[in-house]
C-alpha cells in the first residue's frame, strides 16, 4: 500500500472568534447557524478543548473518537467537525459515506504531526514481530500502518488485550509510559512523540497551584509527564474527566492538568464547584493554538459554501477503519 506522507501544519494565531461582536451578534450568528445545519442536513461536532462559543453551538461535545462514532451514528449526511484535522480525518473514516467538513484546514496537531507513515515503517522494520498500538491522536496514514488503536481511556486494555508480548506504542511517549507501567507483563517500546500541551506541564507548577488550595483534587490527563502523573489523585482523559469530578463529592476545588478548553464543559457539568488549570494561569502555557483556530463564523462558512472537506485515500481509510474497529472490539477490562 503506498501512502503520502502525513499532514503538517504550521499554528498560526487563533482567530478573534467573534469576541469583537455584541452578544445580540452573537446570538443571531448562532441562530444562522443551527438554520444552515438544519438546511444541510449537518450535524455539528465540537471537541472538549474547542472555544467556549463553539461549544455552545455544537450538537454534540467530547473527546475525538466518541465524536467520530457520533458522526457514524447520526442520520445526518453532513458532519461539521469543530477540532482538528487528524479528528475530521477519523470521523470520514468511519462513516465513509457521509460529508465531514473541517472548519479550518490549518487546525493541525503536533502529537499527530510528530510521527509520519514512512518513520513508523523504519519503526516497524526495527522492531520485526511487534504489534503497533497507535494512538488516535494521529494521521489516517499511520493508523493504516498499525495493528490497532486506542484511546487515553483504553490504551492499557488493549495494549494487555493482545496476543504478541511485544508492542511498538506510538506516537506520545507519556501516554506510552503510563501504559507500560500498567501493563509490566508486555515488552512495550515507547515512539518519542509528545503533545507539547501536556508535556510542558511540571509537577512543580502542580504543587505551586495547589499550595493554595490544600484541599483541591487533582485530575490529570495521561499524556501529561510521570512526575505531574505521581502526584495525581485521577488519571483520566477529557470525558472522563467530567464523570471523575463526580467521584469526590467532598472536595470543592479541582485542579485539572490538561488543555484549559475542558473547563467550560466543567463548569456546566458541576457549577458548584471550582476549576483551576494545573500551570496556575489559563492561555499561558495549557493552550493548545490548533484547537482555537475554529470560530462561529468559520462554523457558519463551512456550512455556507461546503468549506473544507476532508478526503481519505480508500487503501488508506480501509486500514485505518480496520485499526479503530478492532480497538472498538476491545472490552474495557481486558
Amino acid at each position: 500500500m503506498s501512502l503520502p506522507v502525513a499532514h503538517t501544519h504550521d499554528p498560526v494565531a487563533h482567530p478573534a472568534s467573534g469576541s469583537d461582536l455584541t452578544p445580540a451578534e452573537v446570538a443571531d450568528l448562532e441562530a444562522e447557524i443551527r438554520a444552515l445545519a438544519r438546511a444541510q442536513d449537518a450535524v455539528i461536532l465540537a471537541h472538549n478543548y474547542q472555544l467556549p462559543e463553539v461549544q455552545r453551538v455544537a450538537d454534540h461535545v467530547g473527546d475525538s473518537l466518541q465524536l467520530a462514532i457520533t458522526g457514524r451514528q447520526v442520520a445526518q449526511r453532513t458532519i461539521v467537525f469543530c477540532g482538528v484535522h487528524f479528528m475530521a480525518e477519523s470521523a470520514k473514516v468511519l462513516a465513509p459515506e457521509k460529508r465531514v467538513l473541517l472548519p479550518n484546514l490549518s487546525a493541525g496537531c503536533s502529537l499527530a504531526d510528530s510521527i509520519t507513515a514512512e518513520s513508523l515503517e523504519d519503526w516497524k522494520a526495527r522492531y520485526p514481530g511487534h504489534a503497533v498500538v497507535t494512538y488516535v491522536n494521529s494521521t489516517a496514514e499511520v493508523k493504516a500502518l498499525s495493528d490497532v488503536c486506542c484511546t487515553s481511556a483504553n490504551a492499557a486494555s488493549v495494549v494487555r488485550s493482545l496476543p504478541q508480548r511485544q508492542i511498538l506504542f506510538t506516537p506520545d511517549r507519556n501516554l506510552g509510559a503510563w501504559v507500560k507501567a500498567k501493563v509490566p507483563e508486555k515488552e512495550v517500546v515507547v515512539y518519542d512523540g509528545c503533545c507539547p500541551v501536556h508535556d510542558v506541564l511540571r509537577s512543580a507548577s502542580v504543587t505551586r497551584v495547589k499550595a493554595g488550595r490544600p484541599d483541591a483534587v487533582v485530575i490529570a490527563h495521561p499524556e501529561c509527564r510521570a512526575d505531574v502523573l505521581e502526584i495525581a489523585d485521577e488519571i483520566c482523559s477529557t470525558t472522563a474527566m467530567l464523570a471523575a469530578v463526580g467521584k469526590h463529592p467532598e472536595a470543592h476545588t479541582f485542579i485539572v492538568a490538561t488543555e484549559h478548553g475542558i473547563v467550560h464543559q466543567l463548569r456546566q457539568r458541576w457549577p458548584g464547584k471550582e476549576f483551576v488549570i494545573a500551570d496556575g494561569c489559563i492561555g499561558c502555557r495549557m493552550h493548545c493554538p490548533y484547537m482555537k483556530m475554529v470560530d462561529l463564523l468559520m462554523v457558519r462558512d463551512a456550512l455556507r459554501h461546503g468549506k473544507h472537506e476532508i478526503t481519505v485515500p480508500a487503501d488508506v481509510a480501509d486500514g485505518a477503519r480496520r485499526a479503530l474497529e478492532r480497538m472498538l472490539a476491545v472490552p474495557r477490562d481486558a
